[in-house]
């Protein structure tokens, strides 16, 4: 059985809220919209703050339509697109997000490298789920709240994804949990599947936080709202795995975690 994290124990899960955290938001965010960072850029920490990188490599896995992409364009502060479209190939982006540490109170700046794939390229060619799965620190598997049967294959994309020895972060997420009038997955369902898989399950809305006159969403900190926990729980989860991999109890070496590295 998974030993999972207890949420709050490793991240302090409400500092991003404080005039500290607003300090380390503020290397993300320009005029209240959140910066594109690249591939290989970093953000630019204002010159009173210090933050150490931990780099994962994120896969999201997902049957078709159910929002993988809107979901990751929402995380990254991008518009989501309004009408779907499979995604063709490998599609990646990097997101990064301040955290602090409870036991220490270091501030670690999470940066996700997110990868995308349609499911019509991952049945049709063979390499495309060997190459999103090569030094993959972690798997989103979603199921949207509006498709049941994306739920209820749950069971089969992990097995097909994820060999049960692999030490890899395991990551559940529903999509669409604004729209509960059309709900297809209930609370009691959502219970029975983690007392089943014991895996950590989390809930994102379709679309961001406040639309404006001309149809475009509001981002910024008010984005990051919706979104602050869910990256913390998926933060926790990454770092509490690099704890058991290293062999740490508490964290107290960072030089031993092999994610970590120096801003």
């Amino acid at each position: 059985m998974a030993v999972l994290p207890k949420p709050g124990t490793i991240i302090l899960l409400d500092w991003q809220k404080s005039s500290e955290g607003k300090e380390y938001l503020s290397s993300i965010l320009r005029k209240n919209k959140r910066k594109f960072i690249g591939l290989i850029e970093r953000p630019v920490l204002p010159p009173q703050v210090v933050a150490d990188i931990a780099s994962y490599k994120i896969f999201v896995s997902g049957k078709s339509g159910v929002g993988k992409t809107a979901m990751v364009a929402k995380l990254a502060g991008l518009e989501i697109p309004s009408v779907h479209h499979e995604t063709t190939g490998i599609q990646t982006t990097v997101i990064y997000w301040p955290a602090k540490l409870c036991d220490t109170n270091r501030v670690i700046m999470f940066r996700y490298h997110l990868w995308d794939c349609g499911e019509a390229a991952l049945k049709k060619f063979d390499h495309i789920l060997p190459a999103c799965k090569e030094k993959a620190d972690a798997v989103l598997f979603l199921f949207s709240f509006t498709d049941r049967s994306s739920f209820d294959d749950l069971p089969n994309q992990i097995s097909r994804t994820v060999d049960a020895a692999e030490s890899i972060v395991k990551v559940v997420i529903g999509t669409k949990f604004d729209q509960y009038m059309h709900t297809d997955v209930t609370e009691r369902d959502l219970r029975e599947f983690q007392q089943t898989w014991h895996l950590p399950v989390f809930r994102i809305k379709s679309v961001n936080g406040a639309r404006l006159s001309d149809g475009k969403t509001l981002d910024g900190r008010v984005g990051l709202a919706d979104i602050m926990y869910l990256l913390n729980g998926l933060a926790e989860q990454l770092w509490y795995q690099d704890q058991v991999t290293a062999g740490l109890h508490h964290e107290s070496d960072l030089s031993q975690v092999h994610h970590v590295s120096s801003c």
